[in-house]
């Protein structure tokens, strides 16, 4: 254990490196939520209607679960390259542990994030979104956040490290873009067809969103909803509970065998 945290916090800082040399990544990852909170609350916020709530109040859980949702491209790319470019067959003949590899990136990744949601969180603060919860519900909120991410990364990393090149890795996490959209991050699933309601509201990330909006008490949870929607903290920590079992281990394996 000892072994792994050594390893992983070197692995970490590793990665917290590679984010430094890049900022172009990080600065994209950091203005896109902003300017979509922008387009979409001012753009749209006239035209879409949310029963009983403010517009914004109701977008900027859902921006914060799209943005950890990101995860999954991010934590793909980042995997491709280095297994693609040979730094994971290097990784491989040094006494490293295989866990810490992919461990250290999802770290790295966790910590650029949280850092990272200030500035939305900022952003949403000066349009009018106001936290209406309890401290103990944005702190579950803010802990729940941070735990879907974590577990996007590391379903990123098994993706990127299955893939067959860089550019096919970075096709595939382009295309994660529409996740949020098949979801109640930007708009009620209320009004939806049954078939693409049932959908929506089987996508994590709509769960994730219902409980923060719920936490933040920015809205509350709607009747009627499939059972991940209803239950939505239960169903998030599921959600999570299952991204993690499945592809961390598989992560692990495929870092050590190649």
């Amino acid at each position: 254990m000892s072994a792994l945290v050594y390893d992983g916090t070197a692995m970490a800082g590793r990665q917290l490196r590679r984010v430094r040399n890049n900022p172009g990544i990080t600065v994209l990852t950091q203005v896109m939520p902003v300017n979509m909170l922008l387009f979409f609350g001012y753009v749209f916020g006239s035209a879409l209607a949310v029963p009983g709530r403010e517009y914004r109040s109701f977008l900027v859980p859902g921006l914060l679960v799209a943005t950890a949702a990101g995860g999954v491209m991010t934590g793909m790319f980042q995997a491709a390259q280095d297994s693609h470019r040979g730094v994971m067959d290097r990784l491989r003949t040094m006494p490293v542990s295989r866990a810490a590899v992919p461990l250290g990136q999802a770290v790295a990744d966790l910590v650029v994030t949280a850092i990272g949601t200030v500035p939305l969180l900022l952003a949403g603060l000066a349009v009018g979104w106001r936290v209406q919860g309890s401290a103990g519900g944005v702190l579950g909120a803010v802990g729940l956040l941070l735990l879907f991410r974590f577990a996007c990364t590391w379903t990123g990393i098994l993706l990127g490290l299955l893939s067959r090149s860089e550019e096919a890795a970075g096709q595939l996490g382009a295309s994660t873009f529409v996740l949020p959209l098949l979801s109640n991050a930007y708009i009620p699933t209320d009004n939806l067809p049954g078939w693409l309601r049932t959908l929506a509201e089987w996508n994590p990330i709509s769960a994730v969103t219902t409980a923060l909006r719920d936490l933040f008490g920015n809205a509350p949870v709607p009747a009627g909803a499939a059972w991940p929607v209803a239950h939505p903290v239960a169903g998030s920590l599921i959600w999570c509970a299952v991204l993690l079992a499945l592809s961390a281990p598989l992560a692990v394996r495929r870092c050590a065998r190649g």
